[in-house]
């Protein structure tokens, strides 16, 4: 699975950093390493949402507050 998070000026504005931080506390919590690849990229162009998120092609928005229940609703039941 990969997960590409936007770290674009907008999206760093927007709480990019802590999102991509909580994401790699939860992939290493769940021992999820070589299963998920995290990576950034440098714009979306959806700079009017919040932090921009691909997993698999398929676009989300998120903010850090969302983060971790994206995470255990998009994420863990397509991986476990």
């Amino acid at each position: 699975m990969k997960i590409t998070v936007c770290i674009g000026s907008s999206c760093h504005i927007k709480g990019s950093r802590q999102v991509v931080e909580e994401l790699q506390y939860l992939i290493a919590k769940h021992d999820l390493k070589d299963v998920v690849d995290l990576g950034g990229t440098f714009c979306l162009g959806r700079c009017h949402d919040g932090v921009s998120v691909t997993v698999d092609g398929v676009d989300y928005s998120l903010t850090p507050a969302t983060t971790k229940e994206f995470f255990e609703k998009e994420i863990l039941p397509k991986v476990k």
